[in-house]
């Protein structure tokens, strides 16, 4: 656990956010919470927090907007909460930029152990500011990638696959550890979703996408990162 770490609840049903304040205030948490869509953006802007629980189900606006407008200006942590048990649904948020999803009804034993290991990759995120190879500068603090000085327009399943391989430079990393990164436990998506993404990837990084010497393809295993 973070100790003092600010969590935003941003959930229009009272119970819930009574439920959760109990519950993780109790862990020495610090919560604030907001009712609607509007609300918990303004509250993100000033108060900062470290990480944000969000219902889809708010009264003002879908979650998916939320989000996609959060993620405009902010890298926060969001963990999303909802009753619809799609993997679609989860996919989509998840490669929105959402960091985990959880579904009602839910333990409060494993919502704190998702924010436990969600705050813990986020503060890793922040000790190394910037990784590169060859003409590929990411800048971690501010979610850029740089080919040749020139900014790359990744989505965020995209930059968290380049992010991941680039701080594991050198070493293999096997098709599961990147699934699990980019999606979790809570689903094991098709790897044929990951042969997608990692496609689309190359063809923004790679000088040649057909003949790849930045993500090294490990056949049977997974890919690795070339640093030189």
């Amino acid at each position: 656990m973070i100790a003092g770490a600010v969590i935003l609840v941003i959930d229009d049903d009272v119970s819930i956010r009574r439920m959760l304040r109990l519950s993780l205030e109790a862990y020495e948490y610090n919560v604030i919470d907001a009712t609607t869509a509007e609300e918990g953006l303004a509250v993100c802007a000033s108060k900062h927090p470290d990480l944000v629980i969000l219902d889809l189900g708010l009264p003002d606006a879908d979650g998916h907007e939320l989000l996609r407008r959060l993620r405009e200006w902010s890298t926060v942590p969001v963990i999303i909460l909802s009753v619809n048990e799609a993997d679609d649904d989860k996919i989509r948020l998840l490669d929105g930029g959402a960091n985990d999803y959880i579904t009602k009804p839910f333990s409060m034993g494993e919502l704190l152990a998702r924010i436990r290991v969600t705050l813990r990759n986020h503060v890793s995120d922040d000790r190394a500011k910037l990784l590169a190879s060859r003409d590929i500068t990411i800048d971690l603090e501010n979610r850029m990638v740089r080919k040749k000085g020139i900014e790359l327009n990744l989505t965020p399943t995209e930059y968290t696959i380049l992010k991941y391989l680039a701080r594991n430079a050198g070493k293999v990393v096997t098709r599961r550890d990147l699934i699990r990164e980019l999606w979790g436990d809570a689903i094991a998506p098709d790897e044929s979703y990951l042969r997608v993404y990692m496609l689309q990837l190359r063809k923004k990084i790679e000088d040649d996408p057909s003949h790849p010497e930045l993500i090294i393809t490990i056949p049977g295993i997974g890919y690795r990162f070339v640093v030189e």
